[in-house]
């Protein structure tokens, strides 16, 4: 139960020390790269039954609204052609969304190059959450303006379904799938 080389002298060298692990007295193989790492996206969770559930009611209710739209026509179509729509609150509604998904590709594009976790989230916290969120809140209020003539009150859990299906949809939708590398140095 030494865990080392055995050399000359009768005596064992360690062949490797790391003063991360309490290892209880025992020398124990350092398992680093058997280990799955954190935030790896090769181990994701599995989903339960009630997960799966709810992403597909969402995205079966988006689906639902955007064919079905006002009973006579889609969505698409009333978004393109129906008089009743304020057309300048509309457009603006969509350029904010257009900004804001822009703005999350770019973060998430910058955030593949820090080396550390804490990093990204002091990005993300300090520079985009809150324009995100200001710009996201602008954007719905506009949208909900210009599309309350057509729908009036159910404009408001219209276009939050439609939110949360595309919250379900979009983290599927990779453009270019990264792999987290481990920049973590081993000297074996």
């Amino acid at each position: 139960m030494s865990g080392g080389t055995p050399v000359g002298g009768g005596g064992y060298i360690r062949q490797r020390h790391s003063q991360g692990y309490a290892s209880g007295g025992d020398d124990l193989e350092d398992d680093a790269c058997s280990r799955p790492q954190p935030f790896s996206l090769e181990n994701p969770r599995s989903k339960t039954w009630v997960e799966i559930l709810e992403n597909v009611l969402w995205i079966a209710s988006a689906v639902f609204i955007v064919y079905f739209g006002d009973r006579h026509s889609n969505m698409i179509h009333i978004l393109l052609h129906d008089a009743r729509i304020k057309r300048m609150p509309l457009y603006f509604g969509m350029l904010g969304i257009a900004v804001n998904i822009i703005i999350i590709i770019y973060e998430s594009m910058l955030s593949w190059s820090m080396r550390r976790f804490d990093e990204k989230w002091e990005l993300w916290s300090i520079s985009a959450l809150p324009f995100i969120t200001l710009l996201g809140l602008i954007s719905f209020g506009l949208l909900s303006f210009a599309l309350w003539p057509i729908w009036g009150f159910l404009t408001l859990p219209l276009l939050f379904t439609l939110f949360m299906a595309c919250l379900v949809v979009f983290p599927h939708l990779m453009i270019i799938k990264f792999r987290p590398q481990n920049d973590e140095l081993r000297i074996d």
